[in-house]
């Protein structure tokens, strides 16, 4: 399987530089940073240690960002796309344990902190809590049993985004709706799902430790199981 790893970033200089630093060789083929018009250090610290920069011209969203590596991905022949956050909140050394998941046939391994063996540290209060009540209700929508469903962790084959089922292709999905609708759709239409047990460290809080705002973008997160539910959306 060629796969391709891709964290994505905005204005991640501090910390864009640590999480290319814990690549080993061999670890995946190719490694691209898609940089959503970052007006920090973050596109020079990727191209620093030799890394392809696929850059935004204005700011769009982490789903964006998203669309754009999945595109990347599929137009060069990759088979696998690993997403990863650009703020060092994940470990690259895990990328193996998703990997294995997809070679014995899932189509998308999903990150959990939560699962036995899996590690989590420096996450604010606020932050469990709406990290625990995302999973259930999306579980309740779709009759799964995930543990972890905010994790941005995750190895996706790419072979599901020929269903024209799965259309990443919509404006309302730039912003964090986009990685619920994947999960979603693999979900309910099929798809063979299973999460894996994985570390999520929160940067300190001095570096910016997440850009994700209490209320408008918990709202993002969340909208997308109430239109998907009630059709009101594809």
């Amino acid at each position: 399987m060629r796969t391709l790893a891709a964290p994505v970033a905005f204005n991640e200089g501090e910390k864009i530089g640590r999480v290319l630093d814990r690549f080993t060789p061999g670890l995946v083929d190719k490694i691209i940073v898609v940089d959503d018009a970052s007006t920090d250090e973050t596109r020079r610290e990727v191209e620093r240690r030799g890394v392809e920069v696929v850059s935004h011209e204005k700011r769009y969203g982490v789903g964006a960002a998203i669309r754009t590596a999945v595109k990347y991905a599929r137009s060069h022949g990759f088979d696998v796309i690993v997403i990863l956050a650009g703020n060092d909140k994940d470990r690259p050394s895990e990328i193996p344990l998703l990997l294995r998941e997809i070679a014995d046939g899932c189509d998308l391994a999903q990150g959990s902190r939560y699962l036995a063996g899996g590690t989590s540290g420096g996450m604010p209060a606020y932050r469990r809590l709406a990290t625990r009540l995302h999973p259930w209700l999306m579980n309740l929508a779709t009759g799964s049993r995930f543990t972890d469903t905010t994790n941005g962790f995750r190895a996706i084959r790419l072979s599901i985004f020929s269903d024209p089922r799965i259309n990443l292709d919509q404006e309302w999905l730039n912003a964090y709706e986009l990685e619920p609708y994947i999960l979603y759709r693999a979900a309910t239409l099929g798809y063979r799902v299973k999460e894996v047990p994985v570390t999520k460290i929160y940067p300190p809080k001095k570096l910016g430790y997440t850009k994700i705002r209490p209320g408008i973008d918990w709202w993002k997160l969340l909208r997308p199981i109430f239109l998907l539910k009630l059709g009101l959306r594809k």
